[in-house]
């Protein structure tokens, strides 16, 4: 800590983090702007690529079930009697769903790199509910040696939250130590690009995909003339309404085009290309927010598993570990810990969950009661019990009073049993 800080922590004063801005204004300033609009978590979601991945990342981290487990010994098992469970897995808070809270707060690590949700805990001590807050009306502070947070209320309320009473998940943490940075606040560039593209496309299409370019005059024409001019060519071939119209020109006039067609600048391509660049940006594979043109049947299944693996790994370990850091206590993290159930993402096509399943089956390491549980198949008492049923054996089946060859059979049907046997 600075000398500084330690003397505005000795008389009560605080020190604000210095990243609080969306966009950070320190952060930015070194790029040059393409446009006139600023880039921000609103703006950026009119990229089709960015709502994509921001979607794909925050809905599927929300739906999947996020279980409070008990360690008992070297097992586990769920501790739906803790008020925890609940929160986490059914009920945020008395007006939101486990889902609604938990996609809100992803979405917002992914678009602010920082998300908050207020704390609220029973009689016991134990969290009974979390209500997710705007993160621009959070203000994070440094009080002496700990973190405090402001919000400011809809009605213009400031309410001081002490660091126990808040849930903050972070996106890679900035050069403070306190307050994540967004990918869309990392690489403004890859965003502003999109933007300007598809500014591009809106203004082209609007002004006519066809027509760039000058007219030209034999004379001098005096400023009506011009002013008109200009307003009865918008009027009359201006607008992808009036893309493809004959041009009439008269008193000499002559068009000359001096702008690049959208084939000429590739206009397309670049769009394609921006697609690329922001799923890289969030790390999505590009047939998971629908562009499937390098995606095939063999490496689109791949594709999928790599979302798990490689994308939503380390949000999904953030949010765990949040969790046992401010929702339980010291001696809790002893005995409780939350977990994602990814199973059911990296499961593949019925034909391969079969063979997986036999295979664990007959190697002894995967019940068949734990399969059905896999599938989502109820319970059959003593499944696991079963023997499995013994081939037909031949010598039953073989006539009376055969001759010397079935004494051969009888012998190979002696040293089948121990195989048998052994199978069961």
């Amino acid at each position: 800590m600075k000398i500084i800080d330690r003397a505005l922590g000795a008389v009560g004063l605080e020190r604000r983090s210095s990243n609080q801005s969306a966009g950070g204004d320190s952060y930015w300033s070194d790029f040059a702007s393409l446009r006139h609009g600023p880039v921000n978590e609103k703006t950026a979601q009119g990229v089709s690529a960015a709502y994509a991945c921001v979607q794909a990342i925050a809905e599927t981290t929300a739906s999947l079930p996020l279980i409070l487990f008990r360690r008992m010994g070297d097992d586990r098992d769920r501790a739906a009697d803790h008020p925890l469970y609940r929160v986490l897995h059914d009920m945020a808070n008395p007006e939101q769903t486990a889902l609604e809270a938990r996609e809100y707060m992803q979405a917002a690590v992914l678009l602010r790199g920082n998300a908050y949700a207020r704390i609220v805990r029973g009689y016991d001590g134990q969290v009974r509910e979390l209500w997710p807050l705007a993160p621009d009306r959070v203000t994070v502070l440094r009080v002496g040696d700990k973190l405090a947070y402001d919000y400011t209320d809809r009605k213009g309320t400031v309410q001081r939250l002490l660091a126990d009473e808040v849930l903050h998940l972070r996106h890679r943490l900035g050069d403070d130590g306190v307050l994540g940075i967004s990918p869309i606040q990392a690489a403004r560039g890859v965003i502003e690009l999109a933007l300007s593209e598809n500014e591009h496309g809106v203004s082209t299409f609007k002004n006519g995909a066809k027509l760039g370019g000058v007219l030209k005059f034999p004379g001098v024409l005096s400023a009506t003339q011009r002013q008109g001019l200009r307003e009865s060519w918008a009027t009359q071939y201006a607008g992808g309404t009036n893309a493809g119209k004959t041009v009439i020109l008269e008193s000499g006039a002559e068009y000359q085009a001096i702008s690049m067609t959208l084939e000429d600048a590739e206009w397309i391509a670049a769009r394609q290309f921006s697609v690329e660049e922001v799923a890289r940006l969030f790390r999505v594979p590009p047939t998971v927010i629908g562009d499937l043109r390098h995606g095939n049947y063999s490496n689109s299944v791949e594709m999928a598993r790599q979302f798990v693996t490689m994308t939503l790994r380390r949000h999904l370990v953030a949010w765990e570990q949040a969790i046992a850091k401010q929702l339980l206590t010291e001696a809790g993290r002893r005995v409780y810990y939350a977990e994602h159930q990814v199973e059911g993402l990296l499961r593949g096509d019925a034909t391969n969950r079969a063979d997986f399943y036999d295979k664990g089956i007959g190697a002894g390491w995967l019940l068949r009661s734990e399969a059905r549980r896999l599938e989502n198949l109820p319970t059959i008492e003593g499944i696991d019990d079963e023997q499995a049923n013994p081939p037909a054996d031949d010598s039953q089946t073989s006539p009376a009073g055969a001759g010397d060859g079935h004494r051969g059979n009888g012998h190979q049907d002696a040293q089948a049993a121990p195989r048998q046997d052994q199978r069961a």
